[in-house]
């Protein structure tokens, strides 16, 4: 089916051009392409909003929306993006979307369309439609309390860092690394359900957020903890059968429990090695959940990671 646009006209027979406005010089401005699909918006889109307008040169109210679109994004100083999408060059994207009519304008969060609208609209509507997007993005102010308050967490003021991530998510509801970072609060106070929900404040888009996946596996592993038994009753099981994995697991629990994680890991993957399939490989999904808890980049999840596919595929 041949993508149409306003009067009926059908896009097979436009003709390329340059779109207009004054977005050619802002940085938060994009011509977008096949080839530069993924990365300008879906990946991009995993640190600020991006918004996709799909036009066409021959397009009347493409030409009123764009210039007002660009301006919105321009005043909203980079918490969103704006990628322009020809689709006279580009219908192998339209197709993919399913884009039947233009303008459309798409807003896309974390990789995921999250909102959009056809037609051209009033500039009243689009800036309060950028404006909602920018509001859901991190500006800088809401930035600075948040790493005031992780910095606040990790000099071990729960108190003041609790009132920094609360403080986010006035402004901002939903903000998932504020809301992961009120649980890890709650969860350094001890209070385990308190932290399980304060989770499902998350905004739906922020679900999959990497602050929420850490802090959702930190709570999972303080809800184990707490029925870890005595270590040295592990200890001894092990020393009298070194193959009791049982055992070696509950251990590794009790050591994450104390706050020995490093030897937890290493306990972990003793098993992996010694059993892999052991009851339903539990011990490597533990694992996995250990490294959502870290994040991908400290330097022990790495280690570890390298060690497991050591073990999987030796």
């Amino acid at each position: 089916m041949a993508l149409i646009g306003p009067g009926g006209r059908p896009l097979a027979s436009a003709k390329p051009a340059t779109p207009s406005g004054d977005g050619a010089a802002s940085p938060h401005i994009k011509d977008v392409g096949l080839e530069t699909f993924a990365a300008d918006v879906l990946e991009a889109s995993r640190a600020v909003p991006v918004i996709v307008d799909f036009w066409a040169p021959w397009c009347g109210p493409c030409k009123q929306l764009g210039p007002a679109l660009e301006k919105a994004v321009i005043e909203a100083k980079g918490a969103v993006k704006l990628a322009k999408v020809n689709i006279d060059e580009n219908q192998e994207i339209a197709r993919q979307l399913r884009i039947q009519s233009i303008p459309t304008v798409y807003a896309f969060k974390n990789g995921q369309p999250v909102d959009g609208f056809m037609g051209a609209i009033p500039e009243s509507q689009i800036r309060a439609f950028v404006q909602q997007l920018a509001g859901g993005a991190a500006g800088s102010e809401s930035d600075d309390i948040l790493a005031a308050a992780d910095d606040a967490f990790a000099a071990g003021d729960v108190t003041m860092a609790a009132q920094g991530f609360g403080q986010v998510l006035q402004d901002d509801p939903g903000n998932p690394k504020a809301v992961a970072g009120l649980a890890r609060c709650y969860l350094k106070s001890g209070d385990v359900a308190r932290a399980r929900e304060s989770l499902k404040l998350v905004r739906p888009d922020g679900a999959s957020d990497e602050a929420i996946r850490a802090a959702e596996a930190e709570v999972a592993l303080a809800e184990k903890a707490a029925d870890t038994g005595d270590m040295a009753e592990f200890v001894a099981r092990l020393e009298a059968n070194p193959n009791d994995h049982q055992a070696r697991y509950d251990l590794a629990l009790a050591l994450d429990a104390k706050g020995d994680r490093v030897a937890a890991l290493d306990a972990l993957l003793d098993i992996v090695k010694r059993d892999r399939n052991w009851n339903e490989q539990a011990a490597r999904k533990h694992l996995l959940t250990l490294f959502d808890a870290m994040g991908p980049t400290d330097p022990r999840t790495i280690e570890a990671r390298r060690k497991l596919s050591a073990i999987l595929f030796s």
